[in-house]
């Protein structure tokens, strides 16, 4: 625990830690909801960042409204790479020309997995098999099955489930990997209780057994570190809509190390025109283009770019190491206002209390927090319930305040004593 977060905490403390905070200015950067007293989802979906109605209708008006196909010319045809490239240098430690942001999470992850495991299995037809763990978010669960299905391939499975508090680590992948191995696909931070994989020694652990690894970064891109150049990352894919702010539906990121562009064996499946060479001649035949612009099929999500621009742009202006300092101590913060509950209200923590550990939101359990949740939706707490008992509290650190934390967890801690009442 930061020693700025006291073992009693208050209200008057966390009043404290705003006026200290050198983030303070971001809050009142974002749109405010009328009727909320604290929003608990930011992992889930970010506050829209204030200026963007006004940014779209702008939007509307001039780049699509006035200069109509002609922006195609003037720039939208380069938004994929060019706000690719903004996502990689503020989110992802990527050097440029490695990142791409197009289409959604689901399709990017199904495009590269099935890319990777093609190439190893022209490579190696030995290498049949894709290792997943069993409690990643049901996307990437349900991806790999598909591609898997649709290959013949086999899935070797992590058991994570059994403890829910932790994450994958690298002994259990040391342990499933070897020469069958393709494709190891793995979360970098859990989307149920928040652990960090230690994805530089896991990566060293899947290249010396031959195979490639597939990050998902939808829980640490904006909220954590990372460092995929740093860390030899094979590929990754995350969305741009929760620590991002992106908005709802927002064109998901996808990275692909320089060393594996042109591979004529790494091919993603889904052809689509605005991902060839010279698409304008209208050829033809397929033939990728060089680099990254090859994860894009059809006509980019040039609308959808527009908020996902101004989220990471004021990412960038932050910092994010500023922000994962930040976040660390509203989790400490959060953690400490927790303990101080009595006992007898019987809530557990299912995140891990490390720093390295640990990545933007708490995981909280107790049997009733299904019945809870609906109730602090309805007076302006917003969290979210995760099966069969958790409560997660994610603190965006640029849009969440100290104060903001206390107010809603205090209504947490009330409608559970009334429940124990």
């Amino acid at each position: 625990m930061s020693p700025d977060v006291a073992l009693e905490p208050t209200r008057e403390q966390a009043l404290a830690l705003d006026a200290a905070d050198p983030l303070a200015a971001y809050p009142a950067r974002f749109e405010r909801a009328e009727g909320v007293v604290a929003y608990f989802d930011g992992n889930s979906l970010g506050r829209p960042v204030a200026g963007v109605a006004e940014e779209m209708a702008g939007f509307v008006r001039q780049e699509w409204g006035t200069r109509l196909i002609r922006s195609w010319d003037e720039s939208w045809m380069t938004w994929p790479e060019d706000l690719g490239d903004l996502v990689g240098r503020a989110a992802l430690g990527a050097a440029p020309g490695q990142t791409v942001v197009a289409d959604s999470t689901t399709v990017l992850l199904y495009k590269v997995l099935r890319a990777l495991v093609d190439h190893q299995a022209a490579v190696d037809p030995a290498r049949t098999q894709i290792v997943v763990d069993t409690d990643n978010f049901p996307t990437d669960r349900y991806v790999a099955e598909g591609v898997a299905a649709e290959r013949g391939m086999e899935l070797v499975w992590i058991d994570t489930a059994a403890d829910p508090t932790t994450g994958v680590t690298p002994q259990q992948v040391r342990d499933v990997v070897g020469p069958a191995t393709a494709v190891v696909l793995l979360s970098h931070v859990s989307y149920r209780s928040a652990w960090i994989a230690d994805t530089e020694e896991i990566t060293r652990i899947v290249h010396d057994a031959g195979a490639l690894v597939l990050w998902d970064t939808c829980h640490s891109a904006g909220s954590v570190p990372v460092e995929a150049d740093r860390w030899d990352w094979d590929a990754a894919v995350g969305c741009d809509y929760k620590y991002l702010n992106g908005g709802p539906g927002a064109p998901a990121h996808a990275y692909l190390a320089a060393r594996l562009h042109g591979i004529p064996t790494l091919r993603q499946p889904i052809q689509g025109w605005m991902g060839r060479q010279d698409p304008f001649l209208m050829e033809p035949g397929y033939v990728p283009e060089a680099g990254v612009r090859s994860l894009v099929s059809g006509t980019p999500p040039i609308v959808g770019m527009v908020p996902v621009r101004r989220g990471v742009e004021m990412l960038e202006e932050a910092g994010i190491e500023a922000v994962r300092a930040k976040s660390l101590l509203l989790t400490d913060y959060a953690w400490a206002v927790v303990e101080s509950w009595p006992a007898d209200l019987g809530v557990q923590s299912a995140t891990p209390r490390e720093h390295d550990r640990r990545g933007g939101h708490l995981t909280l359990t107790h049997p009733d927090f299904r019945a809870v949740n609906a109730r602090l939706w309805e007076r302006g707490v917003i969290p979210d319930f995760r099966s069969p008992d958790g409560l997660r509290i994610g603190l965006s650190p640029l849009s969440t305040t100290f104060a903001e934390v206390w107010d809603g967890l205090a209504l947490v801690r009330e409608e559970l004593a009334g429940d124990a009442g």
